[in-house]
């Protein structure tokens, strides 16, 4: 049950009788939310203050009007006026009850579906098959699985598609490779990183090209930019008091700063590349390789046998090791429409575009102009190739032809926000603004010296490598011997291992989800897997202590049978706040999905666990003063493991019996 929906629904009826104006009604039901000081009220409504100029009554005499009006006597113990005209709620002890005992007895908490359910489109992880994974690609893996695992809890129809990066210039990077630097002993052995391995030898030697391309326009930039600072020095000069002037002097100050460091990374990255006698030797024997890695990538797009034949090699073999990372992370996806699904499809798309009159011919290019944006989105290069704003085009179409979405949500990096702008303002423009197209966007995982996590050598973190690492983590942490014996628990080999992987990859999923998706936040391992602090380790530990304490009660002669049909007594201070938070998991869920922020379970989660130890250190479970006491917490304590589990699986994180 939504509480707060039910509450202010009650409200409604009241204030349609006293305001004429809708939208105020409206705006006066946002004003009722929970309490912020739980020892005043369980819920709060501020509505009498802002009404008193429109009503022309005090705020005090507006709300007690109100409460006297007011039908909540089977949901709420008191409802009182405090204050300034505050609107105080207590929730009956009764209804808590009633409201624990549905969710005892129903397998998803008493969770209702949606009246209006709607049918979700997501698009997310979407790595570039031809490169292993890594460490970029988990935010948008596991926000994308969490929001689709509760859209379908909620009951809305979700599709969720893996769009690979399967037909661009990493494949004519990989071909390239294979032509002309392939290991063949070691591509029979080991396909994939030998296809990695060449991916990444013709990707270095492409940077140190362009490096040394750049280095003269970058010493041409500073050139300018210092003229441009000479300039607007003897500007200054002649009107000394001119602001305007000073401000882009500063300015133009600035740009050659930035321009210097600009050049000196440059020169860093050259000097790097030059200890390395072979790559340098590699460059001078293939000139211009990222011309001919792109001459490679058209060859592929034009059919040609030979690089198709490659790439029909290739693929198979790069998928079966994503799905690899895939499983273990136990995310699925309905479909994996890769960007080579829509390749028959672009030219179809430019002339569309040409036909409603929204593409022009600009430099030799395709372009869509449009209102607000600087520059165009470009959807044909001047030699004929698409880009990924074709497909992304070709593929909104396609999607809605064959689902009919309500809502397409792309779970993409925010550095991809002015991509996305663009590709919605064009996508309503030619007749898709029946769908709520949303860019679910995202920070950066950095490391804990501030900086985008990387490895020492600086190259980015491999997602496999950082999963192996998160699991002997958790072994160290959760199932070393010496804790195990303090605890008194004895496990084989293979409990161990199932409880590591279960808590390190849940460490990895939680760490991630519990930031505001769109903050950027500090990877750190040591804090990922610690058993106390809001990690998934504390909550799975609060989960496998209610397990041990139901055994115990069997042990005790307490079994389910019995206490199963007891009834729930809600009388301390510490049960009725484990209550009122357990009867809020509906509420939270929805409001979790207004704006896709899986943080808000990952916080309810963790409060849920906190009041579960409050409540177990100041009530007696086993030893409670009566058996009927005794009872009631047993069957409270089950809830409470079963809302940490369905909450947790939502995240996409398992749970075990002992740890």
């Amino acid at each position: 049950m939504q509480i707060l929906k039910a509450i202010r629904e009650r409200f409604r009826d009241v204030l349609q009788k006293l305001l004429d104006d809708p939208a105020m009604v409206e705006s006066s039901l946002e004003r009722i939310v929970a309490s912020r000081d739980p020892s005043l009220a369980d819920y709060q409504a501020n509505i009498a203050m802002p009404l008193q100029k429109v009503l022309g009554k005090p705020p005090l005499q507006i709300a007690q009007g109100v409460v006297d009006n007011l039908e909540l006597s089977d949901i709420c113990e008191s409802v009182s006026v405090a204050g300034a005209g505050y609107i105080n709620l207590r929730l009956s002890p009764g209804w808590l009850s009633e409201q624990l005992e549905q969710a005892y007895r129903d397998g998803r908490l008493a969770v209702t579906l949606v009246d209006a359910p709607k049918t979700y489109i997501i698009d997310y992880s979407s790595p570039n098959v031809a490169k292993p994974m890594h460490v970029g690609h988990i935010r948008s893996t596991v926000i994308g699985d969490a929001i689709a695992k509760v859209l379908r809890f909620l009951g809305h129809k979700v599709i969720t598609d893996n769009h690979l990066g399967d037909w661009g210039t990493q494949f004519g990077m990989i071909i390239y490779g294979y032509k002309n630097f392939c290991d063949k002993e070691a591509y029979k052995t080991h396909p994939v990183a030998e296809l990695s391995r060449l991916y990444r030898k013709v990707q270095s030697i492409s940077g140190y090209q362009e490096a040394v391309a750049q280095t003269p326009k970058l010493e041409q930039a500073i050139e300018f930019a210092k003229r441009r600072v000479e300039q607007l020095q003897a500007k200054l000069a002649a009107a000394p008091a001119d602001k305007k002037i000073a401000k882009e002097l500063a300015a133009a100050e600035r740009g050659v700063v930035s321009s210097e460091e600009e050049l000196q990374s440059n020169h860093e990255k050259i000097a790097q590349s030059q200890k390395d006698a072979l790559l340098v030797a590699e460059s001078t024997a293939h000139p211009a390789i990222y011309e001919k890695v792109l001459a490679q990538t058209a060859a592929l797009h034009r059919g040609d046998l030979e690089n198709l034949k490659l790439w029909n090699e290739f693929l198979p073999n790069c998928r079966e090791e994503i799905d690899i990372i895939y499983h273990r992370l136990n995310v699925e996806f309905d479909h994996w429409y890769g960007e080579s699904f829509y390749h028959d499809m672009l030219g179809a798309v430019v002339e569309n575009l040409f036909a409603k009159n929204l593409a022009v011919q600009s430099d030799g290019a395709v372009c869509v102009f449009l209102d607000g944006f600087d520059a165009p989105m470009i959807v044909q290069k001047q030699d004929g190739a698409y880009l990924y704003a074709t497909t992304d085009v070709a593929t909104a179409m396609f999607r809605d032809r064959e689902f009919s979405p309500d809502v397409s949500l792309y779970v993409v990096d925010h550095r991809q926000g002015e991509h996305f702008k663009k590709l919605f303002a064009v996508l309503n423009k030619i007749g898709l603004g029946h769908t709520d197209f949303r860019h679910i966007s995202f920070g950066t995982v950095m490391g804990t010296d501030g900086k985008p996590f990387k490895t020492r050598s600086g190259s980015t973190v491999g997602l496999e490598s950082m999963l192996d690492e998160a699991v002997a983590r958790a072994m160290e942490v959760v199932c070393n011997p010496d804790r195990l014996t303090g605890v008194g628990i004895q496990m084989e080999d293979q409990e161990k291992l199932h409880i590591a992987e279960t808590v390190g990859l849940g460490a990895i999923k939680y760490a991630d989800l519990a930031h505001n998706r769109t903050s950027d936040y500090v990877f750190d391992m040591d804090k990922m897997v610690r058993l106390d602090g809001n990690t998934s380790a504390y909550i799975q530990y609060s989960f496998a202590r209610i397990r041990s304490i139901l055994r115990k009660a069997e042990e005790k002669g307490m079994e389910q049978s019995k206490w199963q049909v007891a009834e729930l007594r809600l009388s301390e201070a510490s049960e009725l706040a484990l209550a009122l938070h357990l009867v809020r998991f509906e509420e939270m869920l929805h409001q979790s999905m207004q704006d896709y922020t899986p943080n808000l379970i990952t916080e309810y989660l963790y409060e849920l666990a906190k009041h579960f130890s409050s409540f177990y250190d100041q009530c007696s479970v086993l030893n409670a003063p009566s058996q009927d006491e005794a009872f009631s917490r047993l069957k409270l304590s089950s809830i409470v493991a079963q809302n940490l589990k369905i909450g947790l699986e939502l995240l996409g994180i398992g749970v075990v019996e002992r740890m």
